[in-house]
């Protein structure tokens, strides 16, 4: 494959120099079966592939563990060939072809590594396999010649056991080392003639498992033929030994065992360097703690024992460390991801698996604990991360928000868990940041209806699940129907029917309030008109509900004059209701709105009003005409227990009204002292469930036709 941007001179230079290196490694570890000439031009070939899966747009492992295979085809065996391969290719490839700041090339690295490794060990393996094979024949050649060629059968043995390149060894049936070659001696720091007689438990470690030891007794059972497993066995200055060991069981004419033939590979190297490789998968690389892999894998585990464990998470997010990392630098906030790292591992316990699922996030796993261990966690996480951490000159304070599960493990699954501690930590940010939440059941599952209403709202307008209902607004003087309030109802197929309070909350959240609010706008104008060309004069004032999003909207003034249009209806015949909070914070061009409206000659008027922050004086600076005193007033003004602070108020609010030329409408009377103290006040009109909840145009019908 051509490498990228190079010229063919610089391009060669540097493949004869790797190839030369890695002549030099082969000769210095093993014999070379061929020719130097040949092998420098092979190894050329092999530095080719190596740099093609390094810089290539395709990567493909089998291509990598293809060149660990044809090395030892090539009869390169020996165990040093791997190590010095494996080193040379990671330290000095990469620099050699210029690549060394490559990011991709380096994280390739581990895979082209881990293919060689792979590729050499398996073809290794079959090839120790093969000679496992060939020592077994010659094996049960020796005891069926035993009495005719004894002398030439145990010669051609013993020299292909002692001139083997693996280690060999013999052991009986008292557990004791028959015979040994030198490579075999030369694993464990022994002579040959040390090992013959050594009982096998003294290359035993101390802490060896039962089991290990089942398949030899097995074998000399005569219950078994063969085994092979990789284990550790300890050398004579007692450090331990990883080896690939194959047994084979040698028997009797009459078919009982007699000694046990075993090939012992030195595969402690290429432990070690598994070792490093699932270390690097199963860790962080910025703060060495495990990752979300090796967490996973724990969590799994905890699930898997008794179903009455209990398993907690802790799961927690920094609140404000994007603001740091964008602001100081990725440095900083990777030294200080660093420290909150080793702030965690303080408090936590060898039980316990601390992980950084990435980014900011951290979780703790905690099995065999109740909730109020984990609550107590959670807090004393909180207070230590509340302490001022220095990096590169800065005193840096963070907090987190933390989401905390806990819970039976035979109640739950691994996904469920992650699932609900991802909800809680939401829940914990929602709620101001720098707290934790405990996961809760039934706010769970109101969050997920909300999540269905939410989901299904759009569909909901298009099938017209919505419908409006409308409350008379009553004159207090002659208690006369001149208006009603459109109010929007949802006739959910699964929850029934939901007030406005169950979705408008959704609405604005999503967006939909607009196209929802325009379709109330247009049957209520429908409405309107119906009743103005039945009923004439008689006909009701129709008050609709207006968010600040809604008036935001760049074609909300077009929108209202086409629905007028459409519906052929005077634009005095409606109202627009804006909350006293959205009115007084309408500035610039939602405040152009508001005017252009009045011009149009519809009705605007604060809802609401007594529940925000107005500013009195700039009222008299807006196009309103008419304020809708909150109902929260009307629960201080019940006959003779009315609440005089109420009662000021109201009446301070219709006097300014009075003065502003606005007209009040009192919301909530639901009592005939209410309706009287109102008037005595001069408010204008009311409504409320004194005078009629809210219902379908029906209703209002009777109202207007019922006698005077």
């Amino acid at each position: 494959m051509a490498l990228p941007e190079r010229g063919d001179r610089d391009q060669t230079a540097w493949r004869a120099r790797f190839a030369e290196r890695w002549l030099d490694a082969l000769t210095t570890a093993n014999y070379v079966p061929m020719p130097l000439p040949a092998l420098q031009h092979k190894l050329i070939e092999f530095t080719d592939v190596l740099a093609g899966q390094l810089l290539g747009e395709e990567f493909d492992e089998a291509v990598c563990e293809q060149l660990g295979t044809d090395l030892v085809r090539m009869r390169f065996t020996r165990e040093p060939v791997l190590g010095h391969t494996l080193r040379l290719v990671g330290d000095d490839l990469l620099p050699l072809m210029g690549e060394a700041d490559n990011p991709r090339a380096r994280d390739r690295m581990t895979r082209v590594l881990a293919g060689l490794a792979v590729g050499f060990g398996t073809e290794r393996t079959r090839s120790l396999l093969h000679q496992q094979e060939t020592s077994r024949r010659a094996a049960l050649e020796v005891r069926a010649s035993m009495e005719r060629e004894l002398r030439t059968s145990e010669a051609r043995f013993r020299a292909m056991f002692t001139q083997a390149g693996v280690g060999m060894v013999i052991v009986g049936a008292d557990e004791r080392f028959v015979e040994a070659n030198k490579a075999f001696a030369d694993m464990l720091g022994y002579t040959v003639d040390e090992l013959r007689g050594l009982p096998i438990s003294t290359t035993r470690r101390p802490d060896e498992p039962a089991e290990l030891r089942r398949p030899y007794r097995e074998m000399m059972a005569g219950t078994r033929d063969t085994y092979r497993m990789d284990r550790s066995i300890r050398r004579k200055d007692g450090s331990l030994l990883w080896c690939a060991m194959s047994a084979t069981v040698v028997r009797a004419e009459d078919d009982s065992p007699l000694f046990i033939v075993a090939v012992v590979e030195d595969i402690t190297e290429r432990r070690e360097f598994e070792q490093r490789l699932r270390h690097q998968a199963t860790h962080d690389p910025l703060t060495g703690l495990p990752n979300r892999a090796l967490f996973a894998e724990r969590l799994t585990a905890a699930f898997e024992q008794d179903e009455d464990t209990r398993v907690a998470l802790c799961y927690l997010d920094l609140d404000g460390f994007k603001v740091i990392n964008d602001s100081l630098g990725h440095e900083i906030g990777d030294r200080l991801l660093i420290a909150v790292g080793a702030r965690l591992a303080e408090l936590t316990t060898e039980s316990m698996l601390l992980a950084r699922m990435g980014g900011d996030e951290f979780v703790i796993l905690v099995p065999h604990a109740g909730r109020a261990d984990v609550v107590e966690l959670a807090a004393e996480i909180q207070r230590r991360l509340a302490e001022p951490v220095g990096i590169g000159g800065h005193r840096l304070s963070v907090s987190a928000s933390i989401g905390i599960v806990e819970r039976r493990a035979g109640d739950s699954t691994p996904a469920e868990l992650m699932r609900d501690a991802d909800v809680t930590l939401y829940w914990a940010k929602a709620d101001g940041k720098n707290t934790w939440a405990v996961y809760d059941r039934e706010r769970n599952a109101r969050e997920v209806a909300r999540f269905s209403l939410s989901a299904r709202m759009p569909a909901a307008l298009e099938r017209e699940e919505f419908y409006v209902d409308y409350q008379p607004l009553v004159r207090l003087v002659d208690r006369a129907l001149i208006g009603v309030e459109a109010l929007v109802r949802w006739e959910h197929p699964e929850y029934g029917r939901l007030g406005p309070d169950q979705f408008i909350g959704l609405a604005e959240e999503t967006g939909l309030i607009v196209p929802l609010g325009k379709w109330v706008l247009r049957k209520a104008c429908g409405q309107a008109k119906r009743w103005l060309d039945r009923f004439g004069d008689k006909a009701p004032l129709v008050s609709v509900n207006l968010s600040a999003r809604q008036a935001g909207e760049p074609t909300f003034v077009s929108d209202v004059a086409m629905i007028l249009d459409a519906a052929d209806l005077p634009a005095e015949r409606i109202q627009l209701e804006l909350t006293e909070t959205a009115i007084m914070a309408t500035t610039g061009a939602p405040l152009e709105v508001l005017r252009s409206l009045a011009a149009m000659g519809v009705r605007i008027a604060i809802d609401d009003f007594g529940t925000g922050y107005s500013n009195l004086t700039y009222l008299r600076h807006l196009p309103v005409h008419g304020l809708k005193l909150a109902g929260s007033f009307m629960h201080g003004m019940q006959g003779r227990d009315a609440d005089p602070v109420d009662t000021r108020l109201v009446d301070t609010v219709v006097g300014l009204a009075r003065v502003l030329g606005l007209e009040v409408t009192a919301e909530g009377v639901e009592t005939e002292a209410q309706a009287r103290r109102l008037l005595e006040i001069g408010c204008d009109v009311a409504q409320g469930w004194l005078f009629a909840r809210p219902g379908p145009p029906e209703e209002v019908d009777r109202l207007i036709t019922r006698p005077e």
